[in-house]
Order: C-alpha cells, then structure tokens, then sequence
C-alpha cells in the first residue's frame, strides 16, 4: 500500500511509506517493527511499575495515579468479562487488557514528534497504521477464540453451532465467523491510518498558524486511539462470549441440580412441636 498524494510540485505526503527490508523473499517493514516492539515495551514496563506499586508498604500505602489507572482499566475489563462469561476468566481478561494497553501505547505512538526531516519520516510511527499488525492482532484474537469455544462446548458441539438456527444460514454463519477478523483489523488500522494523514497535513501549515491545529487534532487523536483500544478490546472479550455461549447456562444448571440431590431436608420444626407434648404446670 504505496503511494503519492500530491499537494503542491514542492511538497508531497507519502501514503502508507515503510521502511523495508528484505530476507529470503519476504519484506519487512522495518519501522512497524521497531514500533511494536517499543509500544511492547512500555506494556511491560507499566506492568512492572504497577506491581510494584502493588506490593510496596501493603499495611500502609497510598494508591499512586498509575496504580489507579491500571485498577481502573482492569477492573472495567474484568467486568466486562464476567457479563459477557459468567466469570474472570483466567485467560481471557489478561488477553483483553494486555491488547487494550499495547494497542493504546501504539496508538498513540504517532503523536510522539520522531519526525527528524521529510525524507526520513517518522522514526516511531504509529504501528497500528500498518495493516499488517492489525491482521495479526486479529489473527491472535480469533484463533484464541476458536480454541476457547472448542473447549467450552467440545469440537462437535462448537462446529455444530455454524448450522443453527437453521441449516441453510451455514454458508452465512461461516462467512460471519470469516470476516470477523478482516473488520477487526481494518477498523483499527482504517482509524488510526486517516489520523497519520491528518497530521501530515496538518504539519504542512505554515508554522505562524500550524501550532492551533496540531494540538487540537493530537487531543482529538490520543481520544480516538484511547477508543478504538477499548473497542477491540470489548469486542474481543464479545467475541469470546459468542463461542461459548449456552455452556455457562449449561453448567449453572447441573451445578443446581447437583446441589439439589445433595440438599438435606430441614425437619419439619412445626410436626415436631405438635408431637412433644406441653408440660404441665
């Protein structure tokens, strides 16, 4: 996906640009790499820093803002996992917050200033702008997925699900399953895209009226990155919920029942009474 967008015979914004590199056939965008793997980074130096926060003066210890934040965001996810599951998973809530954050730090990445001169570009450009990390988030996700509904409702009872309400919906309920990666990949990468387009033009205003713009666009930027985050986040933990759906009801009344059949009858207190006879005073 390269191109050229003429704006005027002196200046130009390159579409979709890598930096590449190739090895035994294959091209690697060079920058998308480094950029993943920073955003990566700072997952798991936040992560650090949290429980660090966690665990230091236990008895007497006052919540810090990042330790708020990371609370803030885990306990929303967990929520949402235990409305859509039934409970915490113990998989699925570490996935969706893992993906929330590392997609936020790259999101946001693209406001960072990197951009040295023209010809260079943007040395820690926003990794989500390429679609080939979101194909593999999405590729992540799904597979995860399918491996969790095969496990909740075995592998006949999961592939027996793309026939119902009605055997003739099969083809439409595969074709569902299919694309369900492909829309979630290019939601994200289409929002993210058009935001680096934003800012490229808005960097070529003249700098006496460039300030205004620029900061208003990159609060509204960091605003939808914060969005699109949470909204693959959420749909992943739906995702999950859809594949296992009917199990947990399933489970919940064999539980009861298993309950019931081990249920004690309480003594009738009221036959009780009427048998032991008052004492006479």
């Amino acid at each position: 996906m390269t191109g050229l967008l003429p704006l005027s015979e002196e200046s130009t914004i390159e579409i979709g640009h890598h930096v590449t590199r190739e090895w035994m056939g294959m091209t690697f965008n060079i920058d998308t790499i480094i950029s993943t793997l920073v955003a990566a980074g700072l997952v798991l130096l936040l992560a650090i820093l949290a429980v660090r926060a966690l665990t230091r003066d236990p008895d007497n210890h006052v919540p810090t803002k990042l330790q708020l934040i990371w609370e803030a965001v885990v306990g929303e996810v967990n929520t949402q996992v235990e409305d859509n599951l039934g409970k915490v998973h113990p998989y699925v809530a570490p996935l969706a917050v893992s993906l929330f954050f590392f997609i936020l730090f790259a999101n946001w990445l693209e406001l960072v200033p990197s951009e040295l001169n023209h010809e260079t570009g943007h040395l820690l450009p926003a990794p989500t702008a390429d679609v080939n990390l979101t194909y593999a988030l999405a590729a992540i996700t799904i597979v995860s997925v399918w491996v969790y509904g095969m496990k909740q409702q075995g592998v006949k009872g999961y592939f027996k699900h793309f026939a119902e309400p009605f055997p003739v919906l099969t083809p439409l309920n595969i074709l569902e399953e299919i694309t369900k990666p492909i829309t979630l990949a290019l939601r994200l990468f289409g929002n993210i895209f058009a935001g680096g387009i934003m800012l490229s033009l808005i960097g070529l205003i003249p700098i006496f009226a460039f300030w205004a713009p620029n900061l208003l666009w990159k609060a509204f930027d960091m605003f939808i990155g914060a969005i699109q985050a949470f909204i693959f986040a959420l749909l992943t933990v739906l995702y999950f919920a859809m594949a296992g759906a009917g199990h947990g009801d399933h489970e919940e009344e064999h539980d009861e029942e298993h309950e019931e059949e081990h249920e004690e009858p309480e003594p009738d207190r009221a036959s009780d009474e009427e048998k032991t006879p008052a004492l006479a005073h």
